[in-house]
């Protein structure tokens, strides 16, 4: 009996060899046959399971940004159903940032794939024209914090929530560079989402944690 084949491992295998070769010298000389020998496999498979090239770029992005929405949820899973937006916006904000290996690893590889999309139309329009659900999550979560009494009344949640996750995106780059510390980054981003919730909730999950704010 031949061996049952997971299409879905397969598609992974051959896009974390993008990531790899994404984060080891970015993405503008890499080709099919340097990402076949990355992943292990021929090129005809990376063909038939991806297509062209900028289709396997995609692709793995694809699956690169579905991997930190797991991510994601898997970490902020603790808080569902508590009502805690405040801890929930925070959680969402601090899971951009570089705080370990495997969202430092991802920030390098987005960065690579960032300076091929300036290069690639084609590319970019893919990206560009997505839906900004990340956007949309946090505007969400600053209104039920509205709805419940927990956020400021007279803020615009959208424009708080666009703010918000580009302080968390500008503060990437300078935590890689060492001109920021985790801990004055988390603080940047705990100032600004003090000024829409207030800082009791925060402080005092922290203390039940017993966590310093880097270590979310």
């Amino acid at each position: 009996m031949p061996r049952q084949v997971d299409h879905e491992a397969r598609r992974r295998q051959i896009a974390e060899a993008v990531w790899r070769l994404a984060a080891r010298g970015g993405l503008e000389d890499v080709s099919l046959r340097q990402v076949a020998a990355e992943a292990g496999v021929s090129a005809r498979l990376l063909q038939y399971y991806f297509g062209t090239r900028d289709q396997l770029l995609l692709g793995a992005l694809e699956i690169l940004n579905a991997d930190a929405e797991r991510r994601a949820r898997e970490r902020l899973m603790y808080l569902d159903g508590t009502g805690d937006m405040h801890a929930i916006v925070r959680g969402v904000l601090l899971e951009m940032l570089p705080l370990d290996d495997e969202r430092r690893s991802r920030y390098l590889v987005h960065v690579a794939f960032f300076v091929r999309l300036l290069a690639d139309e084609s590319l970019a329009s893919a990206v560009r024209d997505g839906p900004r659900a990340l956007e949309d999550l946090v505007a969400d979560l600053i209104r039920q914090g509205q709805e419940l009494g927990r956020a400021r009344p007279d803020i615009d949640a959208r424009a708080e929530a666009v703010f918000l996750l580009a302080g968390a995106e500008g503060l990437q780059a300078s935590m890689l560079l060492g001109q920021r510390t985790p801990d004055e980054a988390v603080a940047l981003l705990d100032h600004q989402i003090d000024r829409l919730f207030g800082t009791s909730k925060r402080s005092s999950t922290l203390q039940e944690q017993g966590a310093s704010p880097a270590s979310v």
